[in-house]
């Protein structure tokens, strides 16, 4: 059973900055794209970042702003987040895809939410 764990969200004054870190386990597979999404309230869940093992690419409200890593060793993606905004805050997801070994089919799997909230 692939589980991800979230961390890091919390409150921040405008200009701050957080790390958000997303750890994936129990996978016997592949991970291929690693995301992070968000949600404010009464909007639809958008992309923020996408990181892949040759390509990153952002929603180009946060391009210059937030970064997207990932440690493969620890099947981890992390989101570094600075000059935080207030239309930043929002429950922060992350998102992996996996192709289990021996399938062709990729899994999406996502974590519980952590919130980032942005307020002076």
């Amino acid at each position: 059973q692939v589980q991800l764990v979230e961390s890091g969200g919390g409150l921040v004054q405008p200009g701050g900055s957080l790390r958000l870190s997303c750890a994936a386990s129990g996978s016997n597979g592949r991970i291929n794209a690693m995301a992070w999404y968000r949600q404010a309230p009464g909007k639809q869940r958008e992309r923020v970042a996408r990181i892949t093992s040759d390509s990153t690419n952002y929603a180009d409200s946060v391009k210059g702003r937030f970064t997207i890593s990932r440690d493969n060793a620890k099947n981890t993606v992390y989101l570094q987040m600075n000059s935080l905004k207030p239309e930043d805050t929002a429950v922060y997801y992350c998102n992996v895809r996996i192709m289990p070994i021996g399938s062709i089919y990729e899994y999406n799997y996502w974590g519980q939410g952590t919130q980032v909230t942005v307020s002076s």
